[in-house]
């Protein structure tokens, strides 16, 4: 079976490629519309990708924008069907988290900051499951009920989203973390104790980069936040991605994109250095180890 390249990329890289065009020539999306008998939303989320374009999307665009060259035409023609695919994910039914597996695996480079939890890329099976029997059913939009089977699932996706990490095309993954992500024991001391010698371990990876923001930083910009900035080759803009109670939320504007880089460079600089984090890492998983977890007593689970 032949490799499905990430369908939401394809979207977005022919998104980007049709209006680059759109703006070369001058025209508006109303206009482009106009001349497609199409509503205005129908152009921008194509050229967003939010929706897929069809074989006839693309021939009539092209006559539209003067594209003339046939290889140019092909490959316009190639990304719309590639935008169709599925992926390994799809028989899943991640609903709108479906999206992000799916940009996670074409990043370039991934930048994540988390303020209570080990980064998914990151999380052992043990781990991974000690969330999804926290979470509470309707608490996000568009969470299914979990049955044990779902969770099991959901376990199974974590897993297989790690190879992310060692494909031969993997991206840069850097990861911040506040130190307040060590202490909390999700899925029990046990269990607390191997996430944290498996992050050690992944940290060795050459395209990982794992900092700790030390309690004694004190206040910094993002401590009621998590989010993950997604980089990919050109032409296809960066993406920001925000998780929580109220959803899922993307950000692909370039002041918004800007903004979380900027955030994301400072907590870097306040951040212990690599090495130094591992130690605190170290530190911290010692303590599990011998019971001592910050005074509080050991429990088999958070649930």
């Amino acid at each position: 079976m032949p490799e499905v390249r990430s369908p939401t990329l394809r979207r977005r890289e022919l998104g980007a490629l049709l209006r680059a065009r759109r703006l070369e020539l001058g025209l508006t999306v109303d206009q482009v519309a106009g001349r497609l008998l199409c509503s205005p939303s129908k152009v921008s989320r194509m050229e967003t990708g939010q929706r897929g374009a069809t074989a006839r999307d693309i021939r009539d665009l092209t006559e539209i924008y003067g594209i003339t060259d046939p290889a140019q035409r092909k490959y316009l023609t190639s990304l719309a069907a590639e935008g169709k695919q599925q992926g390994w994910w799809k028989p899943y039914d991640l609903g709108p988290f479906e999206s992000y597996v799916d940009l996670e695996e074409a990043a370039a480079a991934i930048k994540q900051y988390e303020s209570a939890l080990i980064p998914g890329l990151l999380q052992t099976a043990g781990y991974a499951r000690a969330t999804a029997e926290a979470l509470v059913p309707g608490a996000s939009p568009g969470l299914p009920e979990l049955t044990p089977e779902r969770i099991n699932e959901f376990v199974e996706v974590k897993v297989r989203r790690h190879d992310v990490l060692t494909k031969e095309s993997k991206p840069q993954f850097s990861v911040v973390l506040d130190e307040a992500a060590l202490h909390r024991a999700v899925g029990g001391a046990g269990g607390m104790k191997a996430q944290l010698d498996h992050l050690i371990e992944v940290s060795k990876f050459h395209n990982v980069t794992v900092q700790v923001i030390p309690y004694d930083v004190g206040a910094h910009p993002a401590m009621d936040s998590a989010f993950t900035v997604l980089e990919f080759a050109q032409p296809v803009p960066s993406v920001v991605y925000v998780e929580g109670l109220i959803g899922y939320h993307y950000l692909d504007r370039d002041q918004d994109i800007a903004r979380y880089e900027r955030v994301f460079d400072y907590l870097s600089t306040i951040a212990l250095n690599p090495q130094e984090s591992i130690e605190l890492i170290a530190k911290v998983g010692a303590s599990y180890r011998s019971g001592v977890t910050r005074g509080r007593r050991d429990r088999k689970s958070v649930v």
